[in-house]
């Protein structure tokens, strides 16, 4: 029987390679209108597949390739008698070959313009078809989904003959590509007819393998388009505590604006500010918890210079990002040898899912990406915070709600002070930060505080006010409401309510 090879993509990189590798192995080459003619201009016998099946393309091409000939080539099982005696009687011979990679619906519908007879016309019909029955029948067929496996299967094919090994990764690989496809498919038009989901389809390829998760007896990898955001400039392999710090960093830099610095240890804040400019955003920082911020990740908004280099060179840090870094400066961060420097090449607050497991399956939620609202903002005491306080607490509200609840965020200067998080009682987020400020030196007297939740009862209040607090920014919503405002009242301290709670687990 003649050996066989079917191409049919989309795709054309590296395809005319391919066909001259296969032609040097003998095998025949059968292939679709646009696909035979790229192989033809190279040289190349091929032979259409509608003189193979004698039926014409269709429809514009819509139909070519589902025919017996073309399907049953495929999924002939060349060890069974009936199927053998079945394919003699029909004229049908073995495809030992199926290279197939599908219409680019993927990267049509992400441009925002696509309209949907466009989306509709990239939706590959027989490709999957033939990909699926080639995989199938892996025992005897090859399938190639990607340009990507090209030279290692040729290499292989060189040396005498595909192991069945090969067969079977090449088959979990074709698989792997019409789910993914059909994933796109299916949400896409889930949200281009505002249909309420019924399922969560989620396909993300490997992207890197992590020496180990959050200790190292845990393995891990990274699935999906993580390093489209990054470019990795120096330094040794991000791990997974650096990467979950890393999104931290960013997240709270991004809230904060233009000339912020955010320093973050276990994914909490150690530190923010904005200031003047990076150098003084990042000592305005840094003064918050020089002690934790060893060892920590450092964010900032706009471009790293020599002077900043310099100083961020005074203590060990374990990431330091940027949308830019000077030469000088880089050539001063880069003496630290496993230091890692990264440029942030898009804004991450994009992202639409958050997703956590749980047992038997998985949580998904929206972004918390909700500001104050005007309407819900109000002053619940009878002294006005003036317009410094304001913007100090606006400040603060933006860093608590990137730290852990319970939070409690002390701030004055556009800079935190003081913060205490992830604890169990919010009594005690508010001690810790009044410790932690007081360990620095740094003066609370005058300061705005941030709640990420109401407080429960006057006591948490009346901590920031013996510390010298004299403006509090909390969602409210408490049955006891009114008792923590009476304390506010009676101390002379502002209070605003903003109706928004900005728990963080």
């Amino acid at each position: 029987m003649k050996k066989l090879a079917l191409i049919s993509v989309s795709d054309k990189a590296k395809i005319a390679e391919l066909a001259k590798g296969l032609k040097s192995n003998n095998y025949d080459i059968i292939a679709t209108g646009n696909t035979a003619k790229v192989i033809r201009d190279a040289g190349i016998d091929v032979t259409e597949v509608s003189d193979i099946t004698g039926f014409s393309e269709i429809y514009n091409g819509r139909v070519k390739t589902l025919h017996p000939i073309i399907i049953g080539g495929i999924l002939l099982r060349k060890d069974n008698a009936l199927d053998k005696q079945e394919a003699g009687e029909n004229n049908i011979n073995p495809i030992d070959v199926v290279c197939v990679n599908l219409y680019p619906f993927v990267n049509v519908t992400n441009k925002s313009d696509v309209d949907l007879t466009t989306a509709i016309e990239n939706i590959d019909i027989g490709g999957p078809c033939l990909i699926r029955a080639a995989a199938k029948n892996y025992k005897y067929v090859s399938i190639l989904s990607s340009p990507k496996q090209y030279d290692l299967f040729l290499e292989e094919l060189n040396r005498g003959e595909v192991s069945e090994k090969t067969r079977k990764k090449l088959a979990v690989a074709a698989f792997s590509h019409t789910a993914d496809y059909d994933t796109h498919i299916a949400n896409y038009f889930e949200n281009r007819f505002n249909l309420e989901p019924t399922d969560l389809r989620l396909s993300f390829p490997l992207s890197n393998k992590l020496r180990y998760g959050e200790n190292p007896h845990q393995s891990a990898n990274i699935y999906g388009s993580f390093f489209e955001y990054f470019k990795v400039l120096h330094g040794k392999e991000l791990s997974y505590n650096n990467i979950f710090d890393l999104v931290s960093a960013l997240e709270v830099v991004e809230e904060l604006g233009n000339n912020s610095c955010s320093i973050i240890k276990h994914s909490n804040p150690a530190g923010a500010a904005i200031g003047k400019n990076l150098l003084d955003a990042y000592e305005k920082a840094l003064r918050c918890d020089p002690v934790s911020a060893f060892g920590g990740i450092v964010a900032f908004t706009e471009t790293v210079d020599e002077a900043l280099a310099y100083r961020l060179n005074e203590i060990f840090l374990e990431v330091i990002c940027a949308p830019e870094f000077t030469d000088d400066a880089l050539a001063i961060l880069k003496k630290k040898k496993n230091r890692r420097l990264l440029k942030q090449l898009k804004p991450i607050n994009g992202e639409k899912l958050l997703v956590k497991s749980i047992p038997g399956g998985i949580i998904l939620q929206d972004p918390d990406n909700v500001d104050l609202i005007e309407e819900n903002f109000f002053v619940a005491t009878n002294i006005k915070p003036g317009e410094k306080e304001l913007k100090d607490l606006y400040f603060a509200w933006k860093v608590a709600k990137h730290t852990k609840s319970n939070a409690i965020v002390f701030a004055k200067d556009s800079a935190t002070l003081g913060i205490g998080a992830g604890q169990m009682s919010r009594l005690d987020s508010a001690k810790i930060a009044i410790m932690k400020a007081k360990e620095h030196g740094l003066d609370l007297n005058n300061s705005a505080v941030a709640s990420d939740a109401f407080f429960p009862f006057a006591d948490g209040l009346l901590e920031l006010i013996k510390c010298g607090a004299t403006s509090v920014i909390q969602p409210g919503g408490s049955v006891r409401d009114q008792e923590v405002i009476d304390a506010a009242n009676k101390n002379n301290v502002s209070m605003v309510f903003t109706g928004i709670r900005h728990f963080k687990h």
